[in-house]
């Protein structure tokens, strides 16, 4: 049995994390919630149980063995280490600690060894780049990447709650014949899609949510001269990302065979008949495990390459499943510190 915490309990994935760990059925001993004074005292439901959310503070972490952190980059920078000198693992969904020599930037489905290597820290990658990596490392293994391009259409949900309430309100404004102001945006998110994900990063016009992407992906992958750009959009969606990828592997690969090997990955679902209008959307993904892998076909310039559709539910296979994934690698492989 496991004595686990959840920092950030209350946000969008921290009430994700405890659905997965209901519908997991994770061995806890203990499940300690913390959030800021604000949401202290709030009472939250798991399996079967309601627990009451804690203030986080110097003592939060004494006696536990995996810590969860989904409070953001600024609490985790502040709050890891404690946790981490406390005796807890931290699995921080934040970008911290991500691209950090010595910390393991995990997903479970793609390099479970790295996780092997860690003195107290493991990372998760952001949630764009979590459900790439499944797709791209089944084709890596049959050939090696060259290049890769990706467009991504990123869920509301990705910038937080109250991003989910100003799309609903901005929406409800519209529908009511309104120009409401944007409500966390430069622009309205509202019937609207904008090509700038996240902050400008440096001179070279690339935002950190398309950095974050590209340094992950290398790094998981193990490929640190990997070819690969990105652009990221925001959509008016509430839940699950989608990507248009664009695959370029030192050998070609047929279409009719990526689907085969999709197919036959865990935690991939292929789903491509556009003839029958079968093909992955955010609705699809919303609420369920895994990625959604479609519109596999031949790249028309380049005869090493494919095009494909990956879909995900960014809440769940881009933060909290992937979080939990971990905490079970942890437990079934003695890799926890008390363990040790």
């Amino acid at each position: 049995m496991t004595r686990l915490a959840i920092l950030g309990a209350t946000g969008a994935v921290g009430t994700t994390l405890l659905r997965v760990l209901e519908e997991r059925a994770f061995p806890l001993e203990e499940l300690r919630l913390l959030a800021s004074e604000r949401s202290a005292g709030k009472r939250l439901e798991c399996a079967g149980r309601e627990l009451t959310v804690q203030a986080v503070g110097p003592d939060s972490f004494e006696g536990i063995d995996i810590a969860i952190f989904s409070a953001g980059a600024t609490r985790s920078r502040e709050w890891a280490p404690r946790a981490v000198a406390a005796g807890a693992v931290v699995v921080d969904n934040s970008s911290a600690f991500r691209m950090d020599e010595g910390v393991p930037l995990v997903v479970a489905d793609v390099n479970p060894h790295a996780a092997r290597g860690h003195a107290g820290l493991i990372a998760n990658p952001n949630c764009s780049t979590m459900q790439l990596m499944p797709v791209l490392s089944v084709l890596h293994r049959r050939s090696p990447l060259e290049h890769v391009t990706v467009a991504t259409y990123q869920s509301v949900s990705g910038t937080g709650q109250n991003a989910i309430d100003a799309l609903r309100a901005e929406s409800a404004a519209v529908l009511a014949g309104d120009d409401p102001p944007a409500g966390v945006y430069a622009h309205r998110i509202a019937f609207n899609v904008l090509p700038f994900a996240g902050s400008l990063s440096g001179d070279d016009g690339y935002t950190d949510e398309e950095l974050k992407l590209v340094n992950e992906s290398r790094k998981i992958l193990e490929l640190p001269d990997l070819r690969i750009s990105a652009t990221c959009v925001r959509v008016p969606v509430v839940t699950s990302h989608s990507e248009a990828v664009w695959v370029r592997t030192r050998e070609p690969i047929a279409p009719d065979e990526a689907r085969a090997l999709l197919a036959a990955a865990d935690g991939i679902t292929v789903l491509d008949d556009p003839a029958a209008n079968v093909y992955p959307m955010a609705i699809d993904a919303e609420g369920k495990e895994g990625v959604l892998v479609g519109r596999i076909r031949r790249d028309l310039g380049d005869p090493n390459a494919l095009a494909l559709w990956v879909v995900a539910d960014n809440l769940r296979k881009g933060a909290a499943s992937n979080a939990v994934d971990i905490a079970e690698l942890l437990v079934r492989d003695s890799l926890l510190r008390s363990a040790a």
